[in-house]
């Protein structure tokens, strides 16, 4: 197997961890980023349940996790003249996380990490500023894929294509023979995320999250360097018909356009929102997205098979990190257990994975209404439910409603391969 030529597209979270693992069971790995770096920026993300257990088994990854995780003490929820209702905290267990996680990351943060593990592995080749623009399969051979791509890199054979290019993957469309936005499920609801050059909360280190009538959601985080981090969302009822249309439409008109679509759906929102507009209007790193779920009707074609949110994006659910380094870890461990047979590792992966996306795409019960109501009334209620339960001192309790984000790690066991290296 030490001569399988593998090409993974995406070098953000899946993509290296892939490479890592693909590496270790003996293949050749190309890695191909349409941008001309790893991306620096990024929101908040966290690494939980089984991603955890992958982590572990990756040597130094975790030290690095920790060296760079953020300093958040928990989320202050807060009404609109700024006076808390209740905190959540973490638990202290790496193990048994709360909605404020033990290894809390921004996303640039973690990509580093992972391409820092990588970048002179003898066996890992990365490719900067390339994307692919075609992928072709004798689906009667059963033999390599053909690749070739839009600026410049020699059209190549592979054993193997790994896309690994996130939610919205050009290369599912490709290697699935599908539309861009086929398979995926829209969940009504958006959020950005960009940093103010200015600390807001005055250096602490609990973060504040506020909540206005309409599904209007915006949180934010001191950072060490004395910028404010922020993620403003909006969030509909999951059943509300084509109500993330007009976001995506100012999305595609670009970053300026959005910006200007955000400012006016939270304009007047109450608390500190006006101040957030104005740095949001002068932020260089903002950027956007819709909340989907992925959900294809199978992750695999021929030589050509899905990895991380390009194959099955959690949407709200708070484990798509844990999703694409599980995933990758799966992918590569039964490539090394069958050997050449690449059909039969894509088939075991498959079957391995299933139950992992089918536990962790579940959405908890009023997730993601629950962190903006839609009206006055249903604010109040939520935010009478919440000080109560910070006051009851039972979070505990109170977790087991967000499913799969808050569960013990040892609830998602990862099977333990044979490596080759």
């Amino acid at each position: 197997m030490s001569n399988l030529r593998v090409l993974v597209v995406g070098a953000s979270i899946a993509g290296p961890t892939a490479a890592y693992w693909l590496a270790k069971a003996g293949a050749k790995v190309t890695i191909i980023e349409r941008f001309s770096q790893i991306r620096p920026n990024g929101q908040n993300i966290d690494i939980r349940t089984s991603g955890v257990s992958v982590m572990r088994k990756m040597p130094g990854m975790e030290e690095a996790v920790r060296a760079n995780t953020l300093p958040v003490e928990g989320i202050s929820l807060v009404r609109e003249n700024g006076t808390p209702y209740g905190t959540i905290a973490p638990t202290g267990d790496a193990n048994q996380q709360s909605l404020i996680s033990e290894y809390e990351i921004l996303r640039g943060d973690l990509a580093r990490i992972l391409f820092d593990l990588t970048k002179t592995h003898k066996n890992i080749k990365y490719v900067f500023g390339e994307q692919v623009s075609s992928i072709q399969q004798d689906e009667r051979s059963n033999g390599p894929a053909t690749v070739e791509f839009m600026n410049g890199y020699p059209a190549t054979e592979y054993d193997l294509v790994v896309a690994c290019d996130g939610a919205t993957s050009r290369t599912r469309a490709m290697g699935l023979g599908c539309g861009i936005r086929d398979y995926i499920h829209s969940l009504n609801s958006w959020v950005v995320f960009f940093s103010i050059k200015k600390d807001l909360l005055n250096g602490g280190q609990i973060g504040e999250a506020y909540s206005a009538p309409g599904g209007r959601f915006i949180c934010m985080g001191s950072d060490s360097s004395g910028i404010t981090r922020v993620a403003m969302m909006g969030i509909n009822p999951r059943n509300a018909h084509e109500a993330a249309k007009p976001f995506r439409e100012a999305n595609k008109l670009g970053a300026d356009a959005l910006k200007e679509y955000m400012a006016q759906y939270f304009r007047g929102a109450g608390w500190k929102c006006d101040e957030v507009i104005k740095g949001m209007l002068d932020a260089d790193d903002f950027y956007g997205s819709e909340m989907v779920q992925v959900k294809p009707p199978a992750l695999l074609n021929g030589r050509f098979v899905l990895v991380g949110d390009a194959g099955y994006a959690s949407g709200p659910t708070g484990t798509g990190t844990s999703l694409a380094l599980t995933g990758a870890y799966i992918l590569a461990g039964e490539i090394c257990k069958n050997g050449r047979d690449v059909p039969e590792a894509l088939k075991g992966y498959e079957e391995q994975m299933q139950p992992f996306i089918n536990e962790m795409q579940k959405i908890p019960p009023f997730i993601p209404g629950i962190l903006a109501p839609q009206t006055a009334w249903g604010l109040w209620l939520r935010n009478a439910f919440f000080a109560f339960i910070c006051w009851s001192r039972i979070p505990a309790l109170f977790q087991k409603f967000f499913g799969a984000s808050s569960a013990h790690s040892d609830d998602y066991k990862v099977p333990d391969y044979e490596w080759t290296e």
